[in-house]
């Protein structure tokens, strides 16, 4: 009997410490959602030639793979950008991503894959596979590597 009440006890103390743990976290349909919407804010932002809304995906500390290797942080990844397509201010063609799957990692990352398109300005279409991990920040979702090639 005293081992029922002690088990009752247990689970009421538990019960009541779940129910005050705040919104519970979001599906991954909506996950996935939140993400494609930040993918589409960079490619907008890319379009109207603003490299900071485009940066604004990425997290302080993220890292991705150059011609050179790996680019660490912010920063890095930005000048890279401004050296290699934003060289005259502002990029020659418009992106726009096709084929992108969200894959989640649990409840605070995803892998996301898909496919870049770069195309306009009289030039060739460009185009290219990427790989990215995303984590949930106290901003939103924010890319911590991207590995585009």
């Amino acid at each position: 009997m005293r081992m029922r009440h002690s088990l009752a006890v247990a689970a009421l103390v538990g019960a009541t410490a779940c129910s005050h743990q705040g919104p519970a976290p979001a599906s991954p349909a909506s996950d996935a959602s939140a993400i494609r919407a930040v993918l589409d804010t960079t490619a907008a932002g890319w379009n109207r030639g603003e490299l900071a809304v485009y940066m604004s995906a990425y997290a302080d500390s993220t890292t991705s793979m150059g011609a050179n290797g790996i680019v660490r942080g912010k920063e890095g990844t930005e000048q890279v950008m401004r050296q290699g397509f934003w060289r005259n201010g502002r990029p020659a063609q418009q992106l726009r991503y096709d084929h992108v799957e969200v894959r989640m990692l649990g409840a605070d990352n995803a892998l996301v894959t898909g496919e870049f398109i770069l195309s306009g300005a009289g030039r060739p279409d460009r185009a290219g596979w990427f790989t990215t991990v995303w984590a949930r920040t106290s901003q939103g979702w924010r890319m911590i590597h991207d590995h585009s090639g």
